[in-house]
């Protein structure tokens, strides 16, 4: 039997799409040459997360472009797949499937679409029910574990590197930041409340480390471990790391303003910057792994960070990092730093 090609796709390849980008791209450039007048397409998926309830991607039929948007959970301001598309034309939407978290594939057109186009895209939608099923499943898992390990470490673990003891060395800026007197707030503040503070400090360090092409490696009491692995040069890695880290401080000053006009202490807090040579991948005991840097670079990094509060600076910056960027910095001297055989160059912002 001879099938239109958009529904060979469906039959034959769709399953091996790399992700939702793919799919709702490959799906509409087959549809548009299949003789649909389609300007735009939209894939919706529910996926398990604490703060987004759904994610959707918008194809652009000039283009070929596919972006992404995202629905937060609880959110009033949620859109459907056909209101991501509005100012497109005429639009086609259709469930896949009969759960309330079934994905949804939205087409806009140039025309209204006649009935015997809608029948097309009722039809492609049957035929990708399959290939959907497993691509909600892909994506599912990948949204799970980007929200509990970050993006780059996700990917390294879907990609295979699952064994104990596996893992590559990597060259990166790492940042590492506190609260301080971190005891003594939560000793006297309730602890709805005591949450509610540390999420809008990680908010601010974790927005500007993923702003800024880095990435979280994890959460340690009031505490935050994040890398920007080199991918260019180090200099772009380590200037990288600095705007992060004044962006974080611009969004703690904010958050202090906020919290003072509530009656309530600012948050000082510490933060430090290191350039150097880690090993990134899994370490941990038989039935629990970390995908996380270990060496001598991050125990340096948390180590100069402790040095933040006895030298009177937010933020305290190694010789190494400073070696690698063209920033004006301000010089602090030498420091010896517990557990570190050779004393290390310190630096700090000329603004802090």
């Amino acid at each position: 039997m001879d099938f239109p090609a958009h529904l060979a796709w469906l039959i034959d390849e769709a399953s091996a799409s790399s992700g939702p980008e793919q799919f709702i791209a490959e799906l509409g450039r087959h549809l548009l040459a299949d003789g649909l007048p389609l300007t735009g397409g939209a894939l919706t998926l529910a996926v398990p997360h604490p703060i987004i309830a759904r994610r959707t991607w918008l194809w652009r039929a000039k283009t070929g472009a596919v972006i992404e948007a995202l629905d937060f959970a609880g959110s009033p301001l949620n859109k459907s797949a056909g209101d991501w598309l509005a100012g497109f034309g005429p639009i086609y939407e259709g469930k896949i499937g009969r759960g309330a978290d079934s994905p949804i594939l939205a087409w806009a057109a140039s025309r209204p679409f006649d009935p015997a186009e809608a029948d097309r895209l009722q039809q492609a939608a049957r035929f990708g029910a399959a290939p959907l099923s497993a691509l909600t499943a892909r994506t599912a898992l990948t949204t799970l574990l980007e929200a509990y390990v970050g993006k780059r470490s996700a990917a390294q673990v879907q990609a295979g590197a699952l064994g104990r003891n596996s893992g590559e060395t990597i060259r990166a800026a790492l940042l590492c930041a506190d609260l301080r007197d971190f005891t003594a707030l939560s000793e006297a503040t309730e602890p709805p409340a005591m949450i509610a503070t540390l999420d809008a400090w990680f908010d601010r360090v974790a927005g500007a480390v993923h702003a800024f092409g880095g990435e979280v490696l994890k959460f340690i009491g009031d505490g935050v471990l994040a890398i920007f692995p080199v991918t260019g040069t180090p200099g772009e890695a380590c200037e990288a790391s600095l705007r992060a880290v004044a962006a974080a401080s611009a969004g703690m000053a904010h958050l202090d303003a906020a919290r003072q006009a509530q009656g309530l202490p600012p948050l000082p807090f510490g933060a430090a910057l290191h350039f150097g040579e880690m090993l990134w991948g899994n370490i941990g005991a038989a039935d629990r792994l970390d995908f996380t840097a270990i060496g001598p670079a991050v125990n340096l990094v948390s180590r100069l960070e402790g040095l933040c509060k006895s030298l009177g600076h937010r933020v305290l910056i190694s010789g190494a990092l400073a070696a690698e960027t063209t920033t004006h910095l301000v010089p602090l001297g030498e420091h010896r730093l517990r557990g570190i055989t050779d004393p290390c160059a310190v630096f700090t912002l000329p603004t802090d």
